[in-house]
């Protein structure tokens, strides 16, 4: 019986360490990620004839559009059908005769793909019934499909937009009324929108679907709504089920990894969400009457969000480890300010994480040396005691007894770093700020693999040194043998990863592989001093 609480230590260190791998650090998305090509033909089948949608309370049924002709003809939109083209040094957005944005595309550096400009939505058939960014939808039927019919006239068809907004009027004639959008366009990629359309006509307005730029699968991609109350609601793709209503929300934003298009207003707004026929998640505003929004496309940059307005800083989401992650991405981030390299900002990161965590990884080497050292002795009552679990347990626990070890004493501590380290893993997989950042000669971006390779192999060699430098009290060979390949395991999966976090990680091994030389010489000097009182003492 006793045996296996010798053995527990060493079993729970390698579980640890397994579900590290699993759960923390599991394979890139490089690995599983469809094929573009796959990814529409997948979405092609299941594009169908769009069905009802139950009401929202107090109002008509918010629907949209069942003739598939219809869907056809309104919903892909040509370059023909450009009416309005917005331009800045940034991004260029484009304007359907619908009245929508429906292409965005990022101009800066960091941002192009193939050396053209990023383009934030793919359009394909499957997601011709997904709405685009500020398309109105009625809740009666009849004028829904007369609206989604009728082309919008604009009152330029070119801004260019440099110091200072500009802004432009897209109207639309319907049986009886007239439809406006007042649109103030900003550098930044911030937007305002009054929308104007008679009272007891029942309205909604949509962000748009999240961008189709990431589709990483082990990051969230969804819709974040945000209430007067500051709770957070996200609903990811494939989860969203009917509608669900939210009043009072101060954010709607439809988000990925990295990029976010969203409304928002401070005293808050009336939020739908419907499900398409992949149960991804369809934002809307509803309205009657005249509605004043703001928005905002773009990259989830923190600073850039925050100087729109501070309460769209929400929308860079790290899971339920956000509490913990948030305020880690702050300190890079002051940390970036004060050497001006992204590079250098993880590595002193990772000092600080180092020297705050360092009680508990001293503790954690201590017990797991004192374990090491009682292996010789636990052998011996093991062989003593065979076939005698009683005697055995109550021999061990005296021997751990008087020499102050515990069996899970090497654990704990590492059980308690690991919020740590997963909060600092979410925060550099999801921080946009790495992209496009260089450290050092080869590493020119950061959110993205190491080209050559060099960061994982440094990291995977001093993970391994820092095995050889740990002391350990296996009993089971096999379980020895098991631990020997977690490096090259580690190795194979931080391949692909992006390098800010593999730098993350080799640096902390570094570092580790410190604090290991001087506690390991901390504890000779130790027993050497005990050593020579026992002398004396005899």
């Amino acid at each position: 019986m006793f045996n296996k609480i010798d053995q527990l230590s060493s079993q729970t260190r390698i579980m640890i360490a397994v579900v590290l791998a699993l759960i923390f650090f599991v394979p890139y998305s490089y690995f599983y990620q469809p094929s573009l090509a796959e990814n529409n033909a997948t979405k092609m089948e299941s594009a169908q004839v769009t069905q009802n949608v139950p009401s929202t309370p107090n109002t008509q049924d918010l629907t949209t559009p069942t003739n598939t002709a219809t869907l056809a003809n309104t919903s892909v939109v040509k370059d023909s059908a450009v009416i309005a083209t917005i331009e800045a040094e940034s991004f260029t957005y484009k304007i359907d005769k619908l009245g929508r944005i429906m292409a965005v595309e990022l101009k800066e550096e960091k941002y192009r793909k193939n050396s053209a400009p990023l383009s934030l939505f793919l359009d394909s058939v499957a997601n011709q019934n997904n709405p685009k960014i500020l398309e109105i939808r009625f809740s009666d039927p009849v004028l829904n499909n007369q609206a989604l019919n009728s082309s919008y006239i604009a009152s330029v068809s070119h801004l260019k937009l440099a110091d200072t907004p500009q802004s432009l009027t897209l109207t639309q004639e319907l049986n009886g009324f007239r439809v406006q959008k007042i649109l103030t366009f900003y550098p930044n990629g911030y937007y305002k929108a009054t929308i104007k359309i008679p009272q007891n006509h029942v309205y909604f307005v949509s962000p748009g679907m999240r961008p189709s730029v990431e589709n990483d699968k082990f990051v969230f991609k969804g819709v974040i709504v945000k209430k007067v109350d500051n709770t957070i609601t996200t609903i990811e793709d494939g989860d969203a089920q009917g509608q669900e209503n939210f009043s009072n929300a101060k954010i709607l934003a439809a988000v990925d990894r990295y990029y976010a298009t969203l409304l928002f207003n401070e005293k808050g707004l009336s939020a739908t969400i419907l499900s398409n026929a992949d149960e991804d998640p369809m934002p809307f505003i509803s309205g009657n009457g005249e509605l004043a929004l703001e928005g905002y496309i773009g990259p989830k940059n923190y600073r850039l969000l925050e100087s729109i307005n501070p309460i769209l800083t929400d929308i860079v989401e790290y899971g339920v480890i956000t509490f913990f992650a948030k305020p880690l991405f702050l300190l890079l981030e002051k940390l970036y300010d004060f050497c001006g390299n992204w590079g250098w900002a993880i590595i002193l990161l990772t000092l600080i994480v180092r020297i705050v965590l360092y009680p508990l990884t001293y503790k954690g080497m201590v017990s797991m040396q004192k374990l090491k050292d009682l292996a010789p002795k636990m052998k011996e009552l093991q062989q003593k005691y065979k076939g005698e679990p009683q005697k055995l347990q109550v021999h061990m626990m005296d021997l751990y007894k008087k020499h102050g070890a515990n069996p899970m004493g090497g654990c704990l501590p590492l059980l308690l770093q690991i919020p740590v380290f997963f909060a600092i893993y979410r925060v550099l997989f999801n921080a946009i700020e790495l992209k496009g950042a260089d450290w050092l000669l080869w590493i020119t971006d950061l959110s993205v693999m190491d080209p050559y390779y060099v960061l994982p192999i440094l990291m995977g060699a001093t993970m391994y040194l820092q095995q050889h430098l740990t002391p350990t009290a296996f009993s089971d060979p096999m379980q020895e043998k098991i631990f020997k390949f977690l490096p090259l395991i580690f190795t194979i999966f931080f391949v692909t990863f992006p390098s800010g976090l593999v730098l993350y990680w080799f640096v902390n091994n570094i570092f580790s592989i410190l604090q290991q030389l001087l506690i390991n010489k901390s504890l000779e000097r130790k027993k050497a001093k005990e050593i020579a009182e026992h002398k004396h003492k005899v």
